[in-house]
């Protein structure tokens, strides 16, 4: 199973992430624990990928049949319980109490994240507030800590480990927008995986929340329809949820958090890091899957 989980390797974008964080001070000396470190936040990110497709009952995870599908639920629960616990073996012989500190308080996050999310199942009602919530507790919040953990690593400044941590934490919630605007891709084999599986779900994202708001009575109506519908006609709920400003007004929130990125991370003083920085920036933003 756990060949299984890493023989697609995804963009590894938060490993990646980490290494650019720690590269201010590399040397011979902390290689070792850069790439441990590294190693870390894939195992973390693989784990709730696994518990993700658990909860979402998801049978395909980057264009393969998912653990839960190929086996079991059960199974893969407690595969992703295994790889979080290497990933808190790994941790530990690390030896940084403020970076085990932060990663054990982002996997925490994550699991609230979750939850949240979990009350947003056909909650018509939700507010914009929540939505950020869990895009920065289910996303935002382990790329955040990605940067500020191999901050801690290099044991960095206090200046810097704001810039880079608020640049990631922007970084990562951008990557969570963006993945709810895909979701709503008529094209399933360019993404990837099942398109319209939030709203088959009857999760509340950000294209439904826009689109629900500026609805009238009737079209609120045939948008509720949708929700938990499992043969939905995508292109009607695109074509409505599009005519409602829902997608427009997604892309509007992308491009806020997009400058709120832009803004750190041309603070940080490092060269080579703000290219790399703003390189994943322009990644997150124009990913088609």
């Amino acid at each position: 199973m756990g060949r299984k989980v890493f023989k697609t390797s995804g963009k590894q974008i938060r490993s990646k992430l980490s290494l650019i964080s720690s590269s201010l001070k590399a040397n011979k000396q902390n290689y070792k624990k850069r790439i441990a470190l590294a190693a870390v936040i894939e195992l973390l990110h693989s784990a709730t990928l696994v518990h993700d497709d658990v909860i979402d009952e998801s049978s395909i995870r980057r264009g393969q049949k998912s653990i839960n599908n190929l086996w079991s639920n059960s199974h893969g629960v407690l595969i992703g319980d295994f790889i979080y616990s290497k990933a808190f073996i790994l941790m530990v012989k690390i030896k940084n109490l403020k970076l085990l500190e932060e990663l054990s308080f982002a996997t925490n996050d994550i699991s609230k994240g979750e939850l949240i999310q979990l009350d947003a199942i056909n909650n018509i009602k939700i507010k914009l507030d929540d939505l950020l919530k869990i895009s920065y507790y289910k996303t935002g919040r382990l790329f955040e800590a990605a940067a500020k953990s191999a901050a801690y690593l290099i044991d960095s400044n206090l200046k810097y480990t704001k810039q880079i941590s608020k640049s990631a934490k922007y970084i990562g919630i951008i990557f969570q927008i963006k993945d709810d605007l895909l979701d709503y891709q008529i094209n399933e084999k360019k993404l990837g995986k099942p398109s319209f599986q939030d709203i088959k779900e009857s999760k509340i994202t950000y294209p439904f929340y826009f689109a629900y708001k500026n609805a009238n009575i009737q079209q609120k109506k045939t948008l509720r329809s949708f929700l938990g519908n499992k043969s939905i006609n995508k292109s009607k709920s695109y074509k409505l949820i599009d005519s409602l400003n829902g997608i427009v007004e997604t892309k509007k929130l992308l491009n806020e958090h997009y400058k709120n990125a832009n803004f750190y991370i041309k603070k940080l003083e490092d060269n080579k890091i703000r290219k790399e920085m703003l390189e994943l920036l322009e990644l997150a933003i124009l990913r088609d899957k």
